[in-house]
C-alpha cells in the first residue's frame, strides 16, 4: 500500500475516535444516566440522534481504518504513534460503552469499608455511588480476582471520589495497554509474525480504544500481564529465574481475572527447551505452573479473602444474550419448542454442555500443542474460553485477540469477530443483543452448526491417508 492510504487510515481512525468521544460526553455511560435504557429511549432522549449517529459513524470509521491495514501497516513506530493518537480522545471522556467502572469503585468502597465483596453485594455498605450501578449487579458477588479487589480498594482510598476513581482505573487500563505493546513484539518475533502487524491487530482495534480505555475495563491490565508473562517464557525458555518471573506475571493476571489461568499449561509447554518430553516438562514447565499457582493463592490469603471470587463467576448466568453460542442455542431450542406450544428452558443444559465441550477442547488443544506452536494454541484456548462461556461481552475478545495477533498466520477469522463485536454495544453501555434475540439467537445457532460441521469434516480429512501414502 502507498503512503496515502496509510495516512488516510490514521486520520480516519482519529476522526472516528473523536466522534466516539463526542458520543461519550453527550450520551455515554454517565453517572446519573438511565439504568434501563433501550435503543428507542436513547434515540428519543436528549441529543438522541446525534449520540447514535456519532457512535455509529465513529465506530464505523475506526473499524474501517483498522480493517484496511490489517495485513500490513508500514512500520512498528507508525503503529504505536497511530494507536496513541486514537487513544488520546478516550482519556478525557466519561465511561464509554459500559458501566462496569462504577461497579469497580463500589467494590473498592466495600473492601475499604471492611466488607468482603465475595460474600455481599455493593448494596450492603451501601456504596456512596450505588445509584450509578445497574440494578442487576447491586446484590451480586464480585467476579474479579483478589488482586483487583485490593487495587480497587486502594484506588477508592487514594481518591475518595467517583471521578478520581474513574481517572485512576483508566490509567491502570492505559498501563495494561502499554504493557501489551511492550510484550507483543517479543511474542511476534518468537512466532515469526511481523511485529507491526501484530501490534496493529491487537492494539488498533476499536475494542481497545472504546472498551479497554474508554470503558476503563480491568481486562486491559489482565491482558498486559498475560502477554508479558508469555513474552518472558518465549524469550527465556529453560531458564528457572525468568520462568519463575513469567509464572508470577501470569499469576498476577489470573488474580485479576481467573480466565488467565487457561494459558498457564501452554506456557509450561513453551518453557521447554528442545522437543517435548515428560521429563522436560517437569524440568522446565513446573517453574511457570508453580509460580502462577503460588502467586494466586498467596495474593488471595494476603488480602484476607477466600476463593469466593471463583463462585462469583456464576453471576454471568444472569445475563442472557445470543452473543454467547451456548446461550444462543438454548434460546433457539426454547423458540422452537414454543412453536409447538411447549415451554422449555434449555439454557442450563446448553450452557452446561458448553462448559463440558470447553473442558474437552482445552485438553485436546494442550495435547496438540506438545509438539507444535504452544503459544498459538494458548490463543486458541482463550478464544474457545470466550466463545463457550455463558456470557460474551465484546471486550472479552481482546484476550485471544492479543495472543493470536502475535502468534497466528491466518488472521481473518478472529479479526472479523473483533470487527463485528465493535458494533454490539451503544455508547451508554446498552447491549444490542438484548433487543435482537430474534433473529440473533437462531442465526448464531446456525453459525454454530456450520462451524461444527466444518470442523468434523476437517478432522476426517486429516485422518484420511493421502494418495501418496
Amino acid at each position: 500500500m502507498s503512503g496515502v492510504p496509510h495516512h488516510l487510515s490514521r486520520w480516519t481512525g482519529l476522526a472516528g475516535s473523536a466522534l466516539l468521544a463526542l458520543a461519550a460526553w453527550l450520551g455515554g455511560a454517565l453517572p446519573h444516566g438511565d439504568l434501563r435504557p433501550t435503543p428507542v429511549s436513547i434515540w428519543q432522549g436528549p441529543h438522541g440522534p446525534l449520540v447514535v449517529g456519532a457512535w455509529l459513524v465513529g465506530t464505523g470509521l475506526m473499524a474501517w481504518a483498522w480493517w484496511s491495514l490489517r495485513t500490513g501497516p508500514p512500520s512498528t513506530r507508525w503503529v504505536l504513534v497511530t494507536v496513541a493518537l486514537w487513544l488520546l480522545p478516550m482519556l478525557v471522556i466519561p465511561p464509554l460503552g459500559s458501566r462496569d467502572v462504577y461497579a469497580y469503585a463500589c467494590q473498592g468502597a466495600s473492601w475499604s469499608g471492611g466488607i468482603n465483596p465475595y460474600e455481599q453485594g455493593v448494596s450492603a455498605l451501601p456504596c456512596p455511588w450505588l445509584d450509578t450501578i445497574s440494578y442487576i449487579w447491586r446484590d451480586t458477588a464480585a467476579p474479579y480476582g483478589p488482586l483487583f479487589v485490593v487495587l480497587a480498594g486502594a484506588v477508592v482510598k487514594l481518591t475518595g471520589s467517583l471521578t478520581g476513581s474513574i481517572v485512576l482505573f483508566r490509567l491502570l487500563a492505559v498501563a495494561g495497554v502499554a504493557l501489551t505493546a511492550w510484550s507483543l513484539p517479543v511474542l511476534a518475533r518468537r512466532c515469526g509474525v511481523p511485529v507491526e502487524r501484530a501490534l496493529w491487530l491487537a492494539l488498533a482495534s476499536p475494542l481497545v480504544a472504546v472498551h479497554l480505555v474508554g470503558g476503563a475495563h480491568n481486562d486491559a491490565l489482565m491482558v498486559g500481564l498475560l502477554t508479558a508473562g508469555l513474552a518472558v517464557v518465549a524469550s527465556r525458555p529453560g531458564r528457572p529465574g525468568p520462568l519463575l518471573a513469567a509464572g508470577v506475571l501470569l499469576g498476577l493476571a489470573a488474580a485479576l481475572k481467573v480466565t488467565a489461568l487457561v494459558v498457564v499449561p501452554f506456557a509450561a509447554l513453551a518453557a521447554i527447551v528442545g522437543p517435548y518430553r515428560f521429563r522436560a516438562l517437569l524440568r522446565d514447565g513446573w517453574w511457570v505452573v508453580a509460580a502462577s499457582v503460588v502467586t494466586v493463592v498467596g495474593i488471595t490469603f494476603a488480602a484476607g479473602l477466600d476463593f469466593g471470587w471463583v463462585t462469583g463467576l456464576e453471576q454471568g448466568n444472569l445475563v442472557i444474550a445470543w452473543t454467547s453460542p451456548p446461550t444462543a442455542v438454548g434460546q433457539t431450542v426454547g423458540y422452537v419448542a414454543a412453536l409447538f406450544g411447549a415451554h422449555v428452558d434449555a439454557l442450563p443444559v446448553t450452557r452446561a454442555i458448553g462448559v463440558l465441550v470447553l473442558a474437552v477442547l482445552l485438553i485436546w488443544l494442550w495435547w496438540r500443542a506438545r509438539h507444535r506452536e504452544p503459544l498459538w494454541h494458548a490463543g486458541l484456548a482463550l478464544a474457545a474460553t470466550v466463545a463457550l462461556a455463558p456470557l460474551f461481552h465484546p471486550w472479552y475478545w481482546t484476550w485471544p485477540l492479543a495472543v493470536l495477533a502475535a502468534t497466528a498466520r491466518r488472521t481473518g477469522w478472529f479479526s472479523l469477530v473483533a470487527l463485528v463485536s465493535s458494533f454490539l454495544v451503544l455508547a451508554d453501555g446498552t447491549g444490542l443483543p438484548r433487543f435482537t434475540k430474534m433473529p440473533g439467537a437462531p442465526l448464531m445457532t446456525l453459525l454454530v452448526i456450520v462451524v461444527a460441521v466444518r470442523l468434523v469434516r476437517s478432522a476426517r480429512a486429516a485422518r484420511e491417508p493421502s494418495p501418496a501414502d
